[in-house]
């Protein structure tokens, strides 16, 4: 009898002993667990480049004739219009050689008269041959000699009447005009290095964005391999401080060339600015989408982990209703979903409630993500109401 008591035992254990399942053993229910079934959505590349506004156009205002500065037209730091004076130039010695070169032009016209009067005389004698051919033909060249030297002294009068205009700086662009850096008294020179005064147009303005080479390299072989796909060049700004900048922007050219030191590309951006709150040397934070995957995977971050080793794995539903563990590839994510992009199959059922203490091969009773709970109304048993 002991012996077949305890053969019986050990019977009892080694059946105990053959089940893997460790709910199964326990006796416990099925962890009720919420699944989404993945499809492939096209999820934008999304670049955040370092950048820093530059003006539309710059023009440094410079003196093209030399003089003494005798008045200023302009108030610093306000907006100036194309062609609005901004200095005055001693304009006294252009003056006279105004009138000097219309002299000048009086005389030689002249001279220019006088001689073409005196070829006329002598066409007909030297056609009665009452004077030498030779006569006529001097009296003609001198002629056309005296009319070439009226055009001369036009010239130099143009010459002179455009250095008197010079004496009048003008702005050559609209823009914002800074500080004047010559002051009433000073000698402005033609051949100086100094400007008088810079004028920048921030409206429209650019925003010159660094991408390192070697990522815009894989992304154009990504391009290329038909992996992914174009994506928007319209540009979103940050600002310091972390608020949006309410324009967006536009890419419009990226460099041709690789900047040895860094080892960057240059992007530029155009961005409008009617309230000029960009300023020309601000730094800031581009961000816009390069390209899009089409074949990628989205799942909420809560619903991926991560092992020891960094390494990321989601739980899925597999054919049989239990927790399997797959390794995946999310190295980015997209607002509040981590993007998958190996690893996962369409139509697999991605496990994202109820993964607190799940294990891998437990039995699940999955239901679709955020599926409404029932819950029956107490039982008159168990209402605790007396007879």
């Amino acid at each position: 009898m002991f012996l077949r008591l305890s053969l019986g035992l050990l019977t009892t254990a080694s059946l105990a002993g053959c089940s893997d399942d460790p709910d199964a053993r326990t006796g416990r229910p099925p962890v009720q667990v919420g699944y989404i079934v993945l499809q492939p959505t096209a999820v934008p590349l999304s670049a955040s480049l370092s950048g820093r506004t530059v003006a539309y156009e710059t023009s440094q205002v410079r003196p093209q004739v030399s003089g003494v500065i005798r008045k200023r037209y302009f108030t610093q730091g306000s907006y100036v219009r194309a062609g609005q004076p901004l200095f005055q130039i001693d304009p006294s010695l252009y003056e006279a050689a105004v009138n000097q070169a219309k002299a000048n032009l009086a005389s030689a016209r002249a001279t220019a008269d006088a001689a073409a009067a005196k070829a006329e005389r002598y066409k007909p004698l030297a056609e009665m041959e009452a004077i030498a051919k030779q006569d006529y033909t001097d009296a003609r060249a001198e002629a056309r000699v005296a009319q070439a030297a009226v055009a001369q002294n036009a010239a130099s009068l143009d010459t002179a009447r455009i250095n008197l205009r010079f004496t009048t700086v003008p702005a050559p662009i609209s823009g914002r005009i800074g500080r004047s850096l010559a002051t009433v008294g000073a000698l402005a020179s033609a051949s100086q290095t100094d400007p008088l005064a810079i004028i920048q147009r921030t409206d429209p303005i650019y925003v010159d964005m660094q991408q390192s080479a070697a990522d815009l390299t894989a992304l154009r072989r990504k391009l290329a391999a038909g992996g992914v796909t174009p994506g928007s060049t319209e540009v979103h700004l940050v600002l310091d401080g972390g608020s949006q900048y309410e324009f967006s922007g536009t890419v419009e050219f990226s460099e041709v060339t690789v900047n040895e030191d860094t080892g960057t590309v240059t992007l530029r951006a155009r961005f409008p600015n009617p309230d000029g709150l960009l300023l020309p040397g601000m730094f800031v934070t581009a961000v816009f989408d390069q390209a899009s995957d089409p074949n990628a995977f989205l799942v909420p971050q809560t619903a991926v982990r991560r092992d020891f080793d960094g390494s990321a794995y989601v739980m899925v539903v597999n054919k049989d209703n239990k927790a399997e563990r797959r390794k995946v590839s999310a190295d980015r994510t997209f607002k509040a979903s981590s993007v998958i992009t190996a690893g996962l199959r369409k139509g697999d059922k991605v496990i994202v409630q109820g993964l607190n203490g799940l294990r891998q091969g437990a039995e699940v009773k999955p239901t679709p993500a955020s599926t409404p709970q029932k819950i029956a109304p107490p039982s008159a048993a168990g209402s605790g109401k007396g007879t």
